[in-house]
């Protein structure tokens, strides 16, 4: 036995892929190649009565010396591999994620990462670590074939006039690995079955919030935060900093001419101030969902064009002191406030929320996170090679986002679907919205979390200081900022290198191009450089934005669905009947509930937020494919994920005091990318 293995001078593993289809029947072969230029025989790549190459499974390869041959240097690094494969077997296609070549001599491992499907027939030549900028690649018509071949399965399509930059069709490597666990369809289906609301909500509307309330007491669906907190003034207040629509929040710093608030409305509520005052102290907030003016809803459903204004208190909390549900004053169109009687109040609060939860899903959540990201997703396959140093940096960042959008789209938003039957704006609101999101939206602002903040007079942490997702976002950005600065002047010591990275240069410029179905492009306004990089800040703030925004952005927004949306009169997404118009109106529990989903659009309600509401992936800096194997890139890496546990720390200390607890910008909790 010992004889035997001194014989083997090296092991191959060879890593096939988790993709659908990605196993192979073909016959295989390597050549081994050394730092010194030498190269060993064809070494076909088969163990004898196994079944190699099948999707998921690692194969190790033993290479006995005699299939060597003269030339290789048996003590040295193995610098580069050929790899090549016929169209043998019914099943040919093979993706292979990376391969790994030990020197038993030596006990050196070598890795070569592929993370590429593998066409029979060509013979492949992949590099030691396999990480190059163009100018520095040695294959150069094996790097532009296979771009050539991305650019044809990544094609640009807008699904809706002047609408998102999508992909025209989803290509097979962006299906979910596991789809079983995605198929939202079948997720219903089993909530349904385990859950015995089915029979309690089959038809018909709720007696009264008590009813409602007791609904809650199954593991299934636990009783959402806000079931307790619906009506509270503190809690509103808490859902403009640390719920799902955080960053429209802004300093007050003059009454608007159509919000004529005065100090005799509010007097009692600003604790011996006036208006004046409170503004000159910095204490006054207000939020305006302008951009929902004009918004076609479904008939007979009303939206409302609310702004809302807020006061901080001094215990430092902010309470809702007027809001006014449509943009244009009048006698018509009263300010309300908490003085007016309490379920009057707590239905104009509850039509605030259902304006308020059009513009979450519509921007905060959908708009600006997942169909924004598809479109640098595309850019990214379009324009990057995988041996590129920054598609390794992006790619775990993008994984299942374009599957989940594919899918989302076609069962929540698609005409007929829960948007539809859920939301009182509908499908076509909803997308007439997201284009105007997506026309004013500017990654130099609205994507950099320092300047949007500086933008709305929150930069400062002594204004609004119970402003939870400001104070922890902060950390993570600046994390994520760091990490990025890190790597990327690994790979561009010189702004030499950024201009003539021709790759990253046409990366950029698709970032900025016209969103037009027959030319493509995103069309993001605001991106540094505006198409031509040529310095390293730009750089490293437009690869913060896009880490930013497919984990930090969309967790924030993402994950408290259920806590938020299940019980309706918190945040209701539909609402019946027409927002009161009169402070005259005597408002009963009646009213409020017929306002409100029936029991079966309820309970779909609670199904479709409970699935939105489960993390699938991993936590940051946890990726579930490794594409980095630079040394000096993965100290990097292992950098970033100290940091990323050192904030987890201070996040969960912050929330021993904050009640209730904001965890959903723990980095245990935040996926890397955009896949649920």
């Amino acid at each position: 036995m010992g004889g035997l293995h001194s014989k083997i001078d090296f092991k191959v593993f060879v890593y096939t892929g988790d993709k659908p289809f990605s196993g192979s029947d073909a016959n295989v072969c390597i050549v081994l190649h050394d730092d010194d230029g030498n190269a060993s025989n064809p070494i076909p790549l088969d163990n004898t009565f196994s079944n190699d190459f099948e999707r998921g499974q690692v194969d190790v390869f033993p290479i006995h010396s005699k299939k060597i041959g003269e030339s290789m240097n048996r003590h040295g690094k193995v610098s580069r591999i050929s790899i090549w494969r016929d169209s043998a077997g019914l099943g040919s296609g093979w993706y292979v994620d990376k391969i790994v070549v030990e020197n038993r001599r030596t006990n050196r491992s070598f890795v070569f990462p592929i993370f590429r499907w593998i066409k029979s027939d060509y013979k492949y030549q992949i590099n030691h670590l396999d990480t190059a900028l163009p100018q520095e690649e040695e294959f150069v018509e094996q790097r532009n074939m296979e771009l050539e071949e991305k650019r044809k399965a990544y094609e640009f399509d807008q699904k809706v006039a002047d609408g998102p930059a999508q992909v025209k069709s989803m290509p097979s490597d962006e299906q979910f690995s596991f789809d079983y666990k995605w198929d939202i369809v079948t997720l219903k289906a089993k909530l349904i079955a385990t859950s015995v609301l089915v029979k309690i909500m089959a038809a018909g509307e709720f007696d009264s919030l008590a009813a409602l309330t007791n609904v809650y007491t199954q593991s299934t669906f636990h009783k959402p935060t806000g079931a307790d907190r619906w009506s509270n003034d503190l809690y509103f207040g808490l859902q403009r900093v640390a719920s799902l629509n955080h960053s429209l929040i802004s300093l007050l710093t003059s009454i608007p001419e159509k919000f004529p608030v005065t100090d005799e409305l509010v007097k009692p509520l600003l604790e011996g101030l006036t208006l004046h005052d409170a503004i000159e102290q910095k204490r006054l907030f207000v939020c305006d969902l302008k951009i929902l003016e004009d918004v076609k809803c479904r008939d007979p459903y009303v939206l409302c064009v609310p702004i809302a204004l807020f006061f901080v208190d001094k215990n430092h909390q902010l309470r809702p002191i007027a809001i006014q549900l449509f943009q244009e004053p009048g006698p018509d169109n009263p300010i309300f406030t908490p003085l007016d009687p309490s379920l009057m109040w707590a239905y104009v609060k509850m039509w605030y929320n259902n304006a308020d939860a059009a513009y979450h899903q519509a921007l905060t959540h959908l708009g600006l996170t997942h169909l924004l990201m598809e479109g640098v997703t595309i850019a990214t396959h379009r324009n990057l090679s995988q041996s590129h140093p920054v598609f390794k940096l992006l790619a775990p960042h993008f994984l299942y986002l374009i599957a989940i959008n594919s899918r989302g789209l076609e069962l929540l938003v698609a005409e007929g679907g829960w948007v539809d039957k859920t939301m009182n704006f509908g499908c076509r609101g909803l997308f007439s919205v997201i284009t105007k999101g997506l026309n004013t939206w500017r990654m130099d602002t609205d994507g950099a979390l320092p300047e949007d903040l500086k933008r709305r007079g929150l930069d400062d942490p002594n204004v609004l200081p119970c402003y939870h997702f400001r104070d922890d976002a902060l950390l993570l950005y600046n994390a994520i900022k760091k990490y990025v600065r890190a790597y990327v002047d690994l790979y561009y010591p010189t702004r030499e290198l950024i201009k003539g990275d021709t790759e990253i240069q046409s990366f950029a410029a698709e970032l900025v191009k016209e969103r037009n179905r027959s030319t493509g492009g995103v069309g993001i306004k605001g991106v540094p450089g505006n198409g031509e990089i040529t310095c390293s800040e730009d750089r490293v703030l437009i690869l913060t934005c896009i880490i930013y925004t497919c984990s930090i952005s969309h967790a924030s927004t993402n994950f408290p669905q259920y806590e938020e949306y299940a019980f309706p009169p918190n945040y209701p997404s539909l609402m019946r009947g027409k927002p009161p118009s009169s402070k005259d109106t005597d408002i009963t529990e009646k009213d409020i509930l017929s306002s409100l989903p029936d029991k079966p659009t309820t309970l779909d309600i609670m199904i479709v937020t409970k699935i939105l509401s489960a993390k699938g992936t991993k936590s940051i800096g946890d990726f579930e494919v490794q594409y980095i194997f630079d040394p000096q890139a993965r100290e990097i890496v292992d950098q970033f994920r100290r940091d990323l546990k050192e904030i987890s720390k201070k996040i969960k200390a912050r929330n021993q005091h904050r009640n209730p607890p904001y965890q959903y910008l723990d980095p245990e909790i935040i996926p890397n990318s955009i896949s649920i």
